[in-house]
């Protein structure tokens, strides 16, 4: 009886002041789509931004974090060591570094560090290093519970920039594009001891299929040293009533069962010339599905899945979404999204999802930018939450739009001290506190409206 009481003052106190706190534990969030059900936050701010709360400097990577309750987990690299390690969300004091060697080097001059974002469940953290070194720590206190070296347990082309896809937990499986040939481009591990459940994806499900977008009646012919993995994360999602994890990889769309890895459907989708990747995450709205890239006029392609899951029909294909590395937002049959492969082509872009229609256009290219204007994005990420879209820029600009299909409606925007390029992971929101990671610096800023540091959820 008393502990329902307790539970109940509980969620009435949390109702109260707003809505209920919300984790963060895994890439793009707690459905994996960039989006929160807090409330209460900051509608607008002062040219010096929202207050930062603290920022603590990290060593190289590009992947976000995650948080879980009162831990949040960074990946990143100081010198020869890939560093596991939890903070305390609130305050970003240490709590535990788990470090492993790392002989990473990016062949392109990018930095060296992980690009993956830890996925943190009940009582585990799991987390992707980018020479493919599969770790699980007790997320309590660090400890070691096992770690798989992909690179070694399977035969894996070398990627452009390393390993990028994150892992992803569902119905008890860890799916993780690992990227083995000739047919172990998606691997599910048991969560709790890292044995190999299922491998899937390659040579048995690409062979002979049309490729499809490219010049001339071209079908796959299968090579050994085809790169598999991409750096999109795979996706869980239910279309018409069958459980589906969606992988877009090297070669395109891939569609499995969860339970034993089977291919539902393949679907090619990548740019002809190799120097290209794949990199966002699937969109899903009802029996639809959107994917896109950054390279060579790829652009995106919406696929309407048929009923039984086996097919899928291309319903419209364009050039007004490139995605590179963002997950465009969806909302109420809208993307918003950043489009572009460089800072010189960005664009900030509203587009009708069942279509393709763009709605509007903003230019956010760095071709533009002087001294005497305003910043720009570049190619920005998003986050949706009470209702509003928060920007980050890839220098560190940080803004509030309102969604609106007839212009975009910028409310206001900050750089963020400490923040420089590049700011390419995704940002993270918990607590009401959005977490901003630079190349080398995680900064927390305080997105709580009209709360006092009592009322704040999770405190």
């Amino acid at each position: 009886m008393a502990r329902n009481f307790f539970l109940f003052l509980a969620l009435f106190l949390a109702l109260a002041t707003g809505a209920l706190a919300e984790d963060w534990p895994q890439f793009l969030g707690p459905r994996a789509n960039a989006t929160s059900t807090e409330t209460n936050l900051l509608d607008t701010w002062p040219e010096s931004g929202p207050p930062i709360l603290w920022q603590k400097t990290l060593g190289a990577g590009y992947g976000s974090p995650s948080i879980l309750g009162c831990r949040l987990v960074v990946h990143h690299r100081v010198d020869d060591d890939e560093i596991i390690e939890c903070l305390d969300p609130a305050t970003g004091a240490s709590l535990w570094r788990h470090a492993y060697p790392s002989h990473f080097v990016d062949p392109y001059g990018y930095n060296n560090g992980p690009r993956a974002t830890p996925a943190l469940f009940s009582d585990r953290c799991y987390a992707f290093g980018a020479e493919g070194k599969l770790t699980c720590l007790d997320l309590a206190s660090g400890r070691l519970v096992w770690q798989r070296d992909t690179a070694a347990d399977w035969t894996i082309p070398t990627a452009f920039f390393g390993v990028g896809s994150s892992p992803l937990l569902e119905d008890g499986r860890l799916i993780v594009m690992v990227g083995g040939q000739p047919n172990a481009g998606v691997v599910a591990f048991d969560p709790a001891t890292g044995k190999t459940l299922w491998q899937s994806v390659g040579q048995k499900n690409w062979e002979g299929r049309p490729m499809t977008g490219w010049r001339g009646d071209r079908i796959v012919s299968w090579q050994t040293w085809e790169k598999q993995a991409s750096y999109s994360t795979p996706v869980a999602a239910t279309i018409h009533d069958r459980r589906q994890i969606l992988c877009l990889m090297r070669q395109g769309l891939v569609s499995l069962n969860p339970t034993n890895g089977d291919v539902n459907f393949s679907f090619w989708f990548r740019a002809p010339q190799n120097e290209s990747v794949n990199a966002m995450q699937p969109v899903v709205s009802g029996d639809s599905i959107l994917i896109s890239s950054a390279y060579y006029k790829t652009g995106s392609v919406l696929l309407r899945v048929a009923p039984d899951s086996h097919s899928v029909q291309e319903i419209w294909r364009g050039l007004t979404l490139e995605l590179h590395w963002m997950t465009p937002i969806c909302l109420d049959g809208f993307l918003y999204a950043f489009s572009g492969r460089n800072e010189p082509d960005a664009r900030f872009r509203c587009v009708e999802f069942s279509t393709g229609r763009l709605l509007w256009d903003r230019d956010e290219s760095w071709q533009r930018y002087s001294p005497d204007t305003p910043a720009v994005y570049g190619r920005g990420s998003l986050l949706l939450a009470d209702g509003k879209l928060y920007a980050l820029g890839e220098g560190g600009l940080l803004g509030i739009f309102q969604p609106s299909t007839d212009a975009p409606k910028e409310i206001c925007r900050a750089q963020i001290p400490g923040l420089r390029h590049p700011c390419w992971a995704a940002p993270v929101l918990a607590n009401r506190r959005l977490y901003l990671r630079g190349e080398d610096r995680l900064v927390c800023l305080d997105l709580a409206k009209n709360l006092s540091h009592e009322q704040r959820p999770g405190r």
